[in-house]
């Protein structure tokens, strides 16, 4: 029986793409995606979502590519940009969720310097009874390390949870620790995936 839902928040929740800040400013689409691809890339941001301080990874990249010191400094100074709003219709999900009295958890690689703004702009996560940021425990998704953290902390039984992502790798991370997983798309489907599993 399932009791638990935990949600992811970029790309779940929460709207969070650099391309919302460097679209205009590069006014390049080529040149955007290079720079995301070869230069702030996921796997550099992930180390700032594991604990990394954001100051010391900006320093870092700016020594290894002086040519783009201000347009890496700007991942930074810009970030706010970066969040383009609530994800349409999950908020209401994750609500209704609660109301038939399921319990509701987060599960986030995000910095711990900038998740104070999320919790700040954002009172949907206000409703979560908890949440555990990759940031503070200095692990990220899919390392299996986090995921028990989640479990540990408000002894969550893996069968009895499932995990909502848009990120395939981390559903995976969590099916090997034998938490449910569902891959979000869009809010629509993810209700209609609820609903066939007779949660919604």
């Amino acid at each position: 029986m399932i009791r638990n839902i935990i949600f992811d928040f970029g790309g779940v929740l929460i709207k969070w793409n650099p391309r919302f800040l460097y679209r205009d400013y590069f006014n390049d689409d080529g040149k955007m995606e290079y720079f995301l691809s070869n230069i702030c890339t996921n796997e550099w941001n992930g180390e700032t979502d594991r604990g990394r301080p954001f100051a010391e990874s900006i320093r870092m990249l700016q020594e290894q590519y002086p040519e783009y010191h201000d347009d890496i400094q700007l991942y930074m100074d810009g970030w706010t940009k970066m969040i383009g709003g609530p994800v349409p219709g999950t908020a209401d999900i994750l609500l209704q969720l609660k109301e038939k009295g399921y319990h509701t958890f987060g599960l986030t690689n995000w910095s711990i310097e900038t998740f104070p703004y999320a919790q700040e702009h954002f009172p949907i996560l206000n409703e979560l009874e908890g949440i555990v940021v990759s940031g503070k425990e200095k692990m990220i998704k899919p390392e299996p390390g986090l995921y028990n953290v989640l479990l540990n902390r408000y002894g969550l039984i893996p069968q009895e949870s499932i995990f909502i992502d848009d990120n395939q790798v981390n559903i995976d991370g969590a099916v090997r620790l034998g938490i449910n997983g569902l891959l979000f798309t869009t809010a629509q489907e993810l209700r209609e995936a609820l609903t066939s599993m007779h949660l919604l």
